[in-house]
């Protein structure tokens, strides 16, 4: 089978076109044809064992697929722990999910993780009431605009998106944001984006913000939180962490810091249940409208990978195997 190797860490050029044997299922798992693989942000920071959990070489790539038993059978989406950037995959049943007719490969792939992560996000997380103001950083991104949608459609009060361009805060409010914010004020100086967020929240202190940058958004964010406010990190695109939380700081303003990784919802089937199941019928009914960010040949990885490091995407970027 065709498929994507990294074989040394580093950038989008070690991302590597090869021809691989088939894989072979382990007990418990199925042999899927991949028709699509999703691309995510998580997957730049494993081409340079940059992640959260580290990395063996050599390894292939990919966290989710949409594809069919190679046996023929229901069309699926699936989460994995690699292996997705390839022309098959042997993956656990009880991690995939029957993708509805009327639900394209794309869509499919931009709920699964993205999509789950921004509904965690807001449920399990930081337990999102109606009423409440939610910043959504990076809000063009997949998670982003998945996490604006669902915001509004739970009753949130008001939803604030930051974005890098006219562009993208033009989709974020599109999507439903009921002002957007450059984050670029937050290079020099976290007080001024501080000051931004709670200008767009009408001068009031926000409720929640979801948080995946790191560096100055990450402290600018917090001190934006209103008293009971939480600030749910999942991320680090900016490659840079944040200062460290003081506990007396927390305690004295009554604010929440809480880390979210989806790798642990996978370890509870229920919990990917749970958010599958309202996420595929959400898009089936057209009620949550995933944005597709483009379709790229499996021989375009690096380009895709290059794409998303400077920032030129929106939505959900997707891999072609047959290509």
């Amino acid at each position: 089978m065709r498929s994507v190797q990294i074989t040394r860490f580093g950038g989008p050029e070690v991302l590597d076109i090869v021809d691989l044997p088939d894989p072979v299922p382990a007990e418990g798992q199925t042999l899927f044809d991949i028709s699509s693989s999703g691309v995510n942000f998580a997957d730049t920071h494993q081409t340079e064992d940059s992640y959260l959990a580290k990395q063996q070489l050599p390894l292939i790539p990919g966290a989710e697929f949409v594809g069919t038993p190679a046996g023929g059978g229901q069309r699926v989406v699936g989460l994995l722990p690699g292996g997705g950037y390839a022309q098959k995959v042997a993956a656990h049943p009880r991690l995939t999910w029957p993708v509805p007719d009327g639900v394209s490969d794309e869509q499919a792939l931009a709920v699964v993780l993205q999509g789950a992560t921004a509904w965690h996000l807001l449920r399990t997380s930081t337990h999102l009431s109606p009423g409440e103001s939610v910043v959504v950083i990076a809000g063009a991104g997949g998670v982003g605009t998945l996490a604006i949608q669902l915001a509004k459609h739970w009753g949130a009060g008001r939803v604030i998106a930051t974005a890098s361009s006219p562009e993208k805060r033009q989709l974020a409010e599109s999507l439903g944001a009921d002002a957007t914010v450059d984050p670029a004020l937050a290079e020099d100086d976290p007080k001024t984006f501080t000051a931004a967020l709670r200008e767009a929240n009408g001068g009031k202190k926000v409720d929640i913000v979801l948080e995946m940058t790191g560096g100055n958004v990450f402290t600018g964010s917090l001190s934006a939180l209103a008293p009971f406010g939480r600030l749910a990190a999942y991320g680090m695109a900016g490659r840079e962490a944040p200062a460290s939380a003081s506990v007396p700081a927390l305690m004295g303003t009554s604010r929440a810091v809480i880390g979210f990784w989806l790798a642990h919802c996978m370890t509870r089937p229920q919990m990917m249940d749970d958010a599958m199941t309202d996420l595929l019928a959400l898009t089936a009914a057209g009620d949550l409208r995933p944005i597709d960010g483009g379709r790229y040949p499996l021989t375009a990885v690096r380009e895709a990978h290059q794409d998303l490091l400077a920032r030129r995407t929106t939505g959900k970027l997707t891999l072609d195997p047959s290509r």
